[in-house]
């Protein structure tokens, strides 16, 4: 993670952490957060069969990763879900479809900068496999028979194998 230097509110090279996600300016003393930012995941299955994108961009680029993407400000979980299902694979789908599953902490590398994240995964069940349009972000998206048959060093992040793991149970 990248310490911030300066203060946004009166410019002084005096920020100094205070905890792990505060620093406090000793000219002003304003406080500064870096809260943990929001991602959402969608495991896609169609019987037992779990689909996993590869990643196009850095971080990981290559690796192996659920559909998903950060949270946008004034978005609900769900929007952000059915958003980033359509930007990434060109599915539409309904929100209200979608089922919650669990939430995993993660660490996002970023130009950079690690950002801290909750991860929300939902799940998603379909009657057929859809047809897919990967979007520039997506090189390629893949199915798997179960979460059982999914090559874990292939995995993108230690939060995606946990996950993986927890399907798989």
């Amino acid at each position: 993670m990248i310490t911030p230097r300066y203060c946004p509110a009166c410019g002084a090279q005096r920020l100094a952490p205070e905890t792990n996600k505060r620093w406090v300016c000793g000219a002003c003393a304003f406080r500064y957060y870096h809260n943990v930012a929001t991602a959402v995941a969608v495991v896609l299955r169609v019987g037992e069969a779990v689909l996993l994108t590869q990643r196009a961009r850095d971080p990981q680029q290559g690796f192996l990763d659920f559909p998903g993407g950060f949270v946008d400000p004034e978005e609900t979980l769900e929007a952000a879900a059915v958003r980033e299902l359509e930007e990434e694979l060109g599915l539409s789908v309904d929100g209200d479809a979608l089922r919650y599953r669990f939430s995993l902490w993660n660490r996002y590398p970023y130009a950079g900068v690690t950002y801290p994240t909750s991860d929300v995964y939902f799940e998603l069940t379909l009657p057929a496999r859809p047809v897919l349009r990967c979007a520039d972000d997506v090189a390629g998206a893949y199915w798997f028979p179960h979460p059982e048959a999914i090559p874990r060093e292939q995995l993108a992040f230690p939060a995606v194998v946990d996950a993986v793991e927890r399907l798989g149970r």
